[in-house]
């Protein structure tokens, strides 16, 4: 249980970074409450960091029609690339203004963008999301890597490369760094109970 004002500097997980962002520990009943039932097969997905909520959903394929020589126990055709292209630009024309209706709910109520996706037959498809400039200072070793992508064709910019390593970064120390948020988390729990006005 969260109690009370918090100190500056010290409110959110991840320490002084959040400290002045609303809290997002309901984001996932507020959004579950809000979103129309016959969007999605199933509840939305969130991915939350401290610029953006992404907001991903499963879109329902078509009913297939059964074929006179198909064994009634064969697996389910394929959806055509065609169909999923229909499927989602109807989604996204017949939804979008009441996706910004709600994205700008979540903005006043959670201080972050809100970007949409979905997955349609297992393909996952973005809408819009951020793509946040990050100022780093690298010293020439760190240079050399990112040149070297760039040299081999790997990534376009230097901006584009440390995106690439960061990404490949993060998929193999995605159970570390879940680790770490865990921690995190206790630590920002521990906070809240602790004496207040400190």
């Amino acid at each position: 249980m969260r109690h009370g004002h918090r100190g500056h500097g010290f409110g959110r997980t991840g320490g002084w970074q959040q400290a002045d962002l609303p809290d997002t520990s309901d984001a996932h009943d507020w959004f579950a409450g809000r979103l129309p039932a016959d969007w999605f097969t199933g509840p939305a997905t969130l991915e939350i960091d401290r610029d953006e909520i992404v907001v991903v959903g499963e879109l329902p394929l078509p009913a297939a029609e059964p074929a006179a020589e198909t064994p009634a126990d064969a697996a389910p055709a394929a959806v055509p690339q065609a169909t999923r292209e229909g499927i989602l630009a109807r989604f996204r024309e017949s939804t979008r203004p009441a996706r910004m209706q709600i994205a700008q709910e979540a903005q006043a109520r959670y201080g972050r963008n809100v970007a949409w996706g979905v997955t349609v037959n297992g393909e996952r498809i973005m809408f819009t999301h951020l793509a946040v400039p990050v100022m780093t200072r690298l010293r020439q070793p760190e240079r050399k890597v990112l040149d070297t992508l760039v040299d081999a064709g790997v990534a376009r910019s230097r901006s584009d490369a440390l995106a690439w390593t960061v990404k490949l970064a993060g998929q193999h120390a995605e159970e570390w760094l879940e680790e770490l948020r865990s921690a995190m988390r206790k630590v920002d729990d521990l906070r809240s109970e602790g004496p207040q006005g400190l």
